[in-house]
């Protein structure tokens, strides 16, 4: 597979790129620079050639993983080797895109749920602050960090709630503080790893990490972190509610959080879920333009409709001044000539 193409002047129609095709569309909201850099990672080298040997090798490893533990005891695990040899591999081997996205996840991923905890929870709910600058970060248990975050969330959102409904509310009046205005987070993509080795695609990186995942991971840590993925409805069916965007959903594809999935597909429910996370950041991002343009108009619609108002009135009271003149003139001009009623009128 050729690598991304992104200009359009170089569009063959007898020979067109997919991944031009994919770029150029814009019916997925998403950042430019996250979709560039995306199928950039999607059509490399790694991802064609090593990705489809890797996927099956790996969902065999993670069921083998699964019967091991079966024998293995439970004190034969450690979150701290997990993080520190994740964060090594992917310094070492991953790709600067790669590497770019995952940690621009965390980001994105703090600020949908910052914007939940203010618009459904007055801000009230303590979140962890995941939001790593660099690869070297990872090390401090974020991937598991992550997970029990977004879990903690919504059990103490709707312990408060107690059932409420969520109702939809105008845009203007929604809290957007947590959302960028641009989309930008603090992470770089110039500033990531950029070695001869650097060449292993997000896919297939997340592939070769899911068994180590399962080794390392209690059975439980790793059946929760597989599963918080189907939470991505949970999540966007919130934003849907208040905000009446119901097309958020249709953007998810890790669904039916009471119906969970086996784990050996935690690696490719992994990307779908990066990816429902980064169109509900910029749906967002489009919301809170939104808000602001129709706040900044309102003063002028609002001077406009009294200046309607005005004129209106204007007229009105014209029409009236003129149909009571019009009434006095004609009773004026009747009373002189006119016989009373009754008499004949006399010809001279």
């Amino acid at each position: 597979m050729r690598r991304a193409i992104f200009d359009p002047r170089q569009h063959d129609p007898c020979d067109p790129n997919p991944w031009l095709a994919i770029y150029l569309d814009t019916s997925l909201p998403i950042d430019d620079e996250v979709k560039r850099a995306w199928l950039a990672d999607c059509s490399s080298s790694s991802r064609q050639w090593l990705m489809p040997f890797v996927r099956p090798l790996a969902r065999l490893a993670v069921v083998a993983v699964q019967l091991l533990k079966l024998v293995l005891p439970r004190t034969a695990t450690s979150s701290t080797l997990l993080h520190r040899i994740v964060a090594r591999a992917l310094s070492w081997f991953a790709t600067p895109e790669a590497n770019w996205l995952i940690l621009r996840h965390f980001h994105v991923g703090a600020d949908n749920l910052a914007w939940l905890n203010a618009n459904l929870a007055g801000g009230r709910i303590v979140l962890d602050r995941l939001r790593p600058t660099r690869v070297a970060e990872l090390r401090e248990h974020l991937f598991v960090r992550h997970d029990i975050n977004l879990y903690n969330f919504l059990i103490e959102l709707n312990l408060r709630r107690k059932g409420a409904p969520v109702e939809r509310r105008d845009v203007r009046s929604l809290d957007f503080q947590a959302i960028p205005d641009d989309g930008a987070v603090a992470v770089r993509l110039q500033d990531m790893p950029r070695g001869r080795c650097n060449v292993i695609d997000l896919q297939t990186a997340i592939e070769i990490f899911t068994p180590v995942y399962a080794l390392f991971l209690r059975d439980e840590d790793f059946w929760r972190a597989t599963h918080s993925l189907q939470l991505d409805e949970t999540v966007a069916a919130y934003a849907a509610q208040l905000t009446g965007r119901t097309d958020a959903l249709g953007y998810v594809n890790n669904r039916h959080p009471m119906v969970p999935d086996v784990t050996y597909n935690g690696a490719y429910r992994l990307v779908l879920h990066g990816l429902a996370t980064e169109v509900m950041h910029a749906m967002l991002v489009r919301l809170k333009r939104q808000a602001r343009d129709l706040s900044d108009s309102a003063p002028h619609c609002a001077e406009q409709n009294a200046t309607q108002s005005a004129m209106q009135s204007a007229t009105q009271s014209a029409t009236q001044s003129a149909t009571q003149s019009a009434t006095q003139s004609a009773t004026q001009s009747e009373a002189p000539g006119d016989a009373p009623a009754g008499e004949p009128v006399r010809v001279a």
